[in-house]
């Protein structure tokens, strides 16, 4: 019986953190930005950002974007967001991240910068939410020490929704575990 009431009180908890772990991702609406959330006091995401939306983004209080979109992508003017991003006091890192051909020294780059305290707090969007969901569940679980169905569900309510990029993320997380 004992054994049976463990059990239950296991799954609630199990429950408990993964509603926990969604609703720690807030949605909400910040003109010129696609698909907008906060994930916490540090780290904003969203998809695609219109140029003039930057200066709003540091209204946030953010200091640094990271922008995961590649310059040829159809309405990603990378040279217009970090025109806009430097004249609203923002510092801009470009890492474009290709989700037909995934490159790992990207990933690399990512979790350099988002480990760097001075770019904190930091807005990272790509065209969608997809890819700054695949590559949040990948710091989560490296940086943070996340279990991988718990940085997943977190990835999911940021934007993830690719199952290429799952098997990616998963391969990249399942590769650099220590």
């Amino acid at each position: 019986m004992k054994l049976f009431h463990a059990i239950g009180l296991l799954s609630a908890v199990v429950a408990f953190a993964a509603v926990s772990v969604s609703a720690q991702v807030k949605k909400s609406e910040m003109p010129g930005v696609r698909n907008f959330s906060r994930v916490d006091a540090t780290v904003g995401c969203g998809g695609a950002v219109d140029p003039t939306a930057m200066a709003g983004l540091r209204k946030e209080g953010f200091v640094s974007v990271i922008n995961l979109r590649q310059a040829s992508e159809p309405g990603a003017d990378v040279d217009a967001g970090r025109a806009a991003a430097q004249a609203a006091g923002l510092k801009y890192i470009h890492l474009p991240f290709n989700v037909a051909m995934p490159d790992s020294k990207v990933v690399d780059s990512f979790l350099g910068a988002v480990a760097d305290k001075s770019n904190q707090p930091v807005f990272i969007h790509c065209g969608s939410a997809n890819r700054v969901g695949g590559m949040w569940m990948i710091k989560r679980v490296l940086q943070d020490g996340w279990a991988m169905d718990q940085a997943k569900t977190e990835a999911e309510a940021i934007g993830l929704n690719s199952p290429q990029l799952v098997a990616f993320v998963t391969e990249y997380i399942n590769s650099h575990k220590r």
